[in-house]
């Protein structure tokens, strides 16, 4: 089959693998009919993803057809259309049981990480009545892409931000992870959410599809300027939540900069260098930092909404590209050319 893989030394090349099979009982084999690039694939490539192994398959994010079933498994069949988490997890280990799957010891970030991803025609999927969620007939396959990763990762910032009804909102950056964050934040019927980001064109379809109340393009502000228009917006107070969800270079400061004291900060971000928290200059505020990866243990509920028509991650999606073309769709991806948000990756085809 074809696939693309990384070599740990930041180049990526199309490759023929062996078709994968099942090898423990709850593995499911997936032919893979959607998939997409993430920021975190470029972390990968660029070499700060520590964990990540070399010559490892890329990508975590995808939908597909089950091809195949390991013996254990009974609540899946070959045919069955599904949704994958980005998340392995057995569902039994002291973490599991706490509903903390992101830090399962069998699992975690294991897909284009550390074992072969979706970025290929066919990828194994461990602890597969765990991870993946039958995609019902009225979602297509790109309805339900994007919720085994930005969009449980933003469920997953909402969640733990403790937002309220009628609370304010600030989330900083306006692409994928941020919009999905957003999409997710409305659920809550917060009073008002503000987006932060140096792109006027990602905030113009924040605020065009609904995802945002207000907005603040900060690529001419510095951090006191975002600071005060953020004041501005919440009685003087700053944000109830903040959710920062850029990994800039000073995106971690503005999130507990713009957060009024007693907030929730929650950092969905990654970064590719150390951040500082400097305690000295937030003495007082009392705020409350939450971080760690993406929670995709609620998948079947996400699908609901989706199948509800309560999620709509269509304004996503940028540009398709077939798996001969993903070389392309990788430097476009990077260069984000045209303003992409995200690139939809099809089956290989036959030329």
């Amino acid at each position: 089959m074809k696939a693309l893989v990384h070599d740990g030394n930041g180049a990526i090349s199309i490759e023929d693998r062996p078709k994968p099979e099942p090898i423990d009982s709850g593995d499911v084999v997936v032919r893979v009919t959607r998939s997409t690039i993430s920021t975190s694939d470029l972390h990968i490539i660029h070499g700060a993803v520590p964990r990540a192994l070399p010559n490892t398959v890329l990508g975590h994010e995808f939908v597909g057809v089950i091809d195949a079933v390991g013996s254990g498994v009974t609540k899946l069949a070959a045919g069955d259309r599904v949704a994958v988490s980005c998340e392995t997890f057995c569902g039994e280990c002291f973490y599991c049981k706490r509903g903390w799957v992101n830090n399962c010891i069998q699992g975690g970030w294991e897909l284009g990480c550390r074992m072969d991803g979706c970025q290929a025609e066919f990828v194994r999927v461990p602890f597969a009545e765990q991870t993946c969620s039958i995609i019902p007939d009225g979602v297509t396959d790109e309805d339900a892409l994007f919720l085994g990763d930005i969009v449980a990762t933003g469920q997953w910032g909402a969640e733990i931000a403790e937002l309220e009804p009628g609370c304010s909102v600030a989330v900083i950056g306006a692409g994928p992870v941020g919009l999905a964050t957003m999409m997710c934040a409305k659920l809550a019927e917060p009073g008002r959410i503000v987006a932060i980001d140096i792109d006027a064109k990602r905030l113009a379809l924040a605020k065009e599809h609904g995802l945002a109340d207000e907005t603040i393009d900060a690529s001419a502000m510095d951090l006191d300027a975002v600071e005060a228009a953020v004041r501005d917006m919440t009685d003087g107070r700053g944000a109830d939540a903040v959710v920062e969800a850029a990994g800039g270079s000073n995106t971690f400061e503005m999130a507990w900069r713009v957060a009024r004291p007693n907030a929730v900060v929650v950092i969905s971000a990654m970064y590719e260098g150390p951040q500082t928290l400097p305690l000295h200059e937030m003495y007082g505020k009392n705020l409350v930092f939450k971080t760690g990866g993406v929670d995709a243990a609620n998948l079947d509920e996400t699908m609901k909404l989706v199948e509800e028509g309560r999620i709509d991650t269509s304004c996503l999606i940028s540009k398709r590209y077939a798996l001969n073309d993903i070389l392309e769709a990788y430097r476009a991806f990077e260069a984000r050319e045209n303003d992409c948000l995200k690139m939809v990756i099809t089956p290989w085809e036959e030329r």
